[in-house]
């Protein structure tokens, strides 16, 4: 063991007085020396003592630091994954392609993308199209598009401040997103946010919605667009998680 300095009262040849000297030290470690010869078992319980004192001591400044650590880990990780959300329309019943499904293609991408990426969700619902067949629902669709409608949809976003990343996704209903969507585009103002686009189709691509979101939120930051068929959004997950890691978010 190694000291870096040491207060001792020496006795010198001149009397009792205080020394702060090298000479001191070697004179008092020889004392000691010479006491620890003729005391050793004291010597080595009272050595096994200070050892012991200071392990604790070392093991709790350790397990402190790594809880501290831990938490603040924690503490990052839970603050990432509340900067993405998802924001979509899914269509489930008669869809083109896969027929009368529960669980709409959209919802299943939107899924896929709260996995890989830990956003939350907003699932902009509206009950206007339950229960429709394809071709009535078709025809509805267009003619909402046609009129520039705002159909109504449930629910209420909170807390919109905390997201930075918005996914926003939807089918392809006449060359761009549901009239429901934009209903949601009128209500919250996404100004300021990076914005990914998706869409799913049956041969319509992203159609319209990479124009129709940049007029919509002149101010946001709108990335490329991600389209995917919406026949294969059960057995291709590979494609949409290619998506997500090139993005390196």
């Amino acid at each position: 063991m190694h000291f870096s300095s040491l207060t001792l009262i020496c006795r010198q040849k001149n009397g009792l007085k205080s020394v702060f000297s090298a000479k001191c030290v070697r004179n008092a470690v020889n004392y000691v020396t010479a006491i620890s010869q003729k005391s050793s078992n004291f010597a080595a319980q009272f050595k096994m003592m200070v050892m012991k004192k200071i392990l604790f001591t070392l093991l709790a400044v350790l397990t402190f630091t790594s809880c501290n650590a831990q938490n603040k880990n924690e503490k990052m990780v839970n603050e990432q994954m509340k900067k993405c959300l998802v924001v979509f329309f899914s269509h489930a019943g008669e869809n083109y392609s896969v027929g009368n499904i529960q669980v709409g293609n959209t919802k299943i991408v939107a899924d896929y993308i709260s996995e890989l990426a830990g956003a939350d969700q907003f699932e902009i619902v509206t009950h206007k199209y339950d229960g429709m067949a394809y071709t009535p629902l078709t025809e509805l669709a267009q003619e909402e598009a046609r009129n520039d409608e705002r159909p109504a949809f449930e629910g209420k976003l909170e807390n919109l401040d905390q997201y930075d990343i918005i996914f926003i996704g939807g089918p392809i209903w006449w060359g761009t997103y549901p009239q429901v969507m934009f209903t949601f585009f009128d209500t919250y103002d996404l100004n300021g946010k990076t914005i990914y686009p998706f869409t799913t189709h049956e041969g319509s691509g992203l159609g319209n919605v990479m124009s129709d979101i940049r007029k919509a939120y002149p101010n946001a930051d709108v990335k490329p667009g991600f389209s995917i068929y919406g026949h294969e959004v059960r057995t291709n997950k590979a494609k949409v998680e290619k998506w997500i890691k090139g993005l390196n978010l």
